[in-house]
């Protein structure tokens, strides 16, 4: 074994589990019109989202979840994340090539639960991880959580040379709120963008062939707490969404990807792949506009975007697998994944082909 941080950590597995599709068209005709009177704005806000098709755990337009307790919705948390975060992890170690009881360390990163035991324990169990692996659960970090549970999987393969797995599951379908009021436009857009996923990543010490991570990076922004939240009620967790969003995090984009790349001898234009965590199609606009992006090198976040919504954390993750599907990568070419958050956070990785 190398000394204290002498591995290389590699991602050698990728996959991404989903529930059943809902197009946005019915969401809105069927579920939300009935209730906000077909209000023309909150209209134009589900059909202009970018988004064709989501997916949900619990299909509302046969059963109502609004009117659920907290309780009632950690139960079903509980029920359907182990599901899906399980195909998920199951797939990503396949892909890998690995046994379950050769992982080190799993990471189970989501904010739209709580258990305990939690998913960690009870995914593990069912993948059949060893009765020795480490776990380590990031939760209420939002959005950008797939990055810090990135950056703890890898350092983690890199000090003890064993393979980690990171595994994302969000289910924010399951705190949909009474949504009878027009007027709330910050719960309108909520309910328009966000969907229920699961993806899972195979880190490996020292692979031939993969992605390795290189670095990542966090910038938060002073004074913007208020911009985004996610607070427990009786009935489920609330999101506090402002429109001002989009433009104060494109502020900072530029300074933090030229910081980021350039550490590593790269500049902007010579990155290869971005995978731009859509939180809405707005940010996924100013990022490209920031960043002198053509419309080619987003792709994929556009296209993620309108066949899955805003998934919470596995959405990044999402769209790095679409970049390393679609595209066709040459050794050594860098690839920046970026993530935006409560706080407000904006958290990058750069990675590099490995072949």
């Amino acid at each position: 074994m190398r000394g204290l941080l002498g591995h290389r950590a590699v991602i050698t597995g990728q996959s991404q589990a989903v529930p059943q599709p809902i197009a946005q068209n019915e969401l809105w005709d069927d579920v939300f019109s009935p209730r906000l009177g077909g209000n023309r704005v909150a209209r134009q806000i589900f059909l202009r989202a970018g988004i064709t098709t989501r997916h949900a755990a619990v299909d509302p337009r046969e059963t109502d979840v609004s009117g659920w307790s907290t309780g009632d919705r950690m139960r079903r948390y509980v029920t359907e994340g182990q599901a899906l975060g399980s195909a998920a992890a199951a797939a990503a170690l396949a892909e890998a090539r690995l046994d379950p009881s050769q992982i080190g360390l799993f990471v189970v990163v989501s904010c739209t639960g709580y258990a305990t035991p939690g998913l960690d324990i009870r995914i593990a169990e069912q993948l059949g991880l060893g009765l020795d692996t480490r776990r380590l659960l990031v939760g209420h970090m939002g959005c950008y959580a797939a990055v810090p549970g990135l950056q703890a999987a890898a350092d983690f393969v890199r000090a003890q040379g064993l393979p980690a797995l990171l595994l994302c599951v969000e289910l924010p379908t399951l705190h949909m709120q009474k949504s009878d009021d027009p007027s709330d436009l910050q719960t309108v857009v909520s309910h328009a963008l966000f969907a229920d996923a699961a993806a899972a990543l195979v880190i490996e010490p020292d692979a031939p062939v993969g992605l390795e991570l290189l670095h990542t990076t966090a910038v938060t922004i002073p004074g913007t707490e208020e911009l985004m939240t996610w607070d427990v009620t009786a009935h489920g967790f609330r999101m506090g969404l402002s429109p001002q969003v989009p433009d104060v995090l494109a502020g900072q984009v530029e300074d933090a990807m030229t910081g980021l790349v350039s550490g590593f001898g790269h500049t902007v234009d010579e990155v290869a792949g971005w995978a731009v965590h859509p939180g809405g199609r707005r940010i996924v606009d100013v990022v490209a506009e920031r960043l002198r992006l053509g419309d080619d090198q987003v792709a994929e976040s556009r296209a993620v975007l309108d066949e899955y919504g805003n998934c919470s954390s596995p959405t990044v993750l999402m769209v790095l697998g679409a970049i390393r599907r679609q595209r066709l990568l040459r050794a050594g070419e860098p690839l920046v994944a970026m993530s935006f958050g409560p706080g407000l956070t904006l958290c990058s990785a750069l990675l590099r082909t490995v072949c």
